[in-house]
């Protein structure tokens, strides 16, 4: 893709690293073959690197099927947003939140409109995986940053799919870059931060995911984690010298004693 051409995510998501490609792009490997990224989520990093071929995978179905519907259909895509924006009220917002539409182009669409206009675009569920976030205060549903159809181009060369880390890490081969940005869960997990996390992620996951990244290493791939700064990880991944703490601020929880400063863990596995 030319350098003139400007993609960049089109979603906000709890977690995403639009701060890291900022503040440390150097912290990324020069040269790779495939780009792997199991836990997509906005795809901040992706659309930073652009690569020539990338594995994109999530457990979110819902988010999988934007992604495909920004690569297949996003002038339908564009032109239900554009109708959004236009009938966007808190009426038409509880209405679409409520809604479960069955075209790929429709899915997204919706997933869009909830995001750029819900509160602090927070991307929550409740138990019966129904979107539960309330309106925010913001009224754009179009943003001056959409290029979708250079989003496309750029999607047309990965593979996007719906899928278990697990399966995604054990397709990493030698040379090939995999970035890791799990939710952040830790052993004892007793703070606000990863409190939600706990049911999306368990601690189970986070140890069958190093097993994982052990496995991938093992054959030659880079590997960048991002965690959450915490003993429990540290030890985790104790046999990793190459890491760094990097200072954050967390603005999306609700309780405000959950809100400031808090350190995230960066680990490279890769010489």
């Amino acid at each position: 893709m030319p350098e003139q051409q400007i993609v960049l995510p089109f979603l906000k998501w709890a977690g995403g690293k639009r701060w890291l490609v900022k503040d440390h792009p150097d912290i990324f490997p020069k040269k790779f073959n495939t780009y792997i990224e199991p836990f997509l989520g906005s795809g901040s990093v992706f659309f930073h690197l652009k690569p020539e071929q990338a594995l994109l995978s999530d457990t979110n179905q819902e988010l999988i099927t934007t992604y495909k519907a920004i690569r297949n259909r996003n002038r339908k895509v564009r032109s239900l947003l554009e109708e959004y924006h236009q009938k966007h009220s808190k009426e038409f917002y509880y209405y679409m939140r409520a809604q479960t539409p069955k075209t790929q182009e429709g899915i997204a669409a919706r997933i869009i409109y909830l995001n750029r206009t819900c509160w602090n675009g927070l991307y929550r569920v409740n138990l019966s995986g129904q979107f539960n976030v309330p309106i925010g205060t913001k009224k754009n549903v179009i943003l001056e940053s959409d290029n979708f159809s250079a989003t496309a181009k750029l999607l047309r060369r990965s593979e996007v799919i719906h899928s278990d880390f697990e399966a995604i890490i054990d397709r990493a081969k030698e040379n090939d870059f995999v970035f890791v940005d799990p939710p952040y869960t830790v052993k004892h997990n007793l703070n606000g931060f990863v409190k939600y996390n706990e049911q999306l992620f368990s601690w189970e996951d986070q140890v069958r995911l190093k097993k994982s990244i052990d496995r991938a290493t093992s054959r030659g791939a880079k590997v960048l984690i991002t965690n959450a700064d915490h003993d429990s990880i540290i030890d985790l991944y104790k046999n990793y010298k190459n890491s760094s703490t990097f200072i954050r601020a967390n603005v999306l929880s609700g309780k405000s004693e959950f809100r400031g400063k808090y350190s995230e863990l960066a680990i490279k596995c890769w010489k």
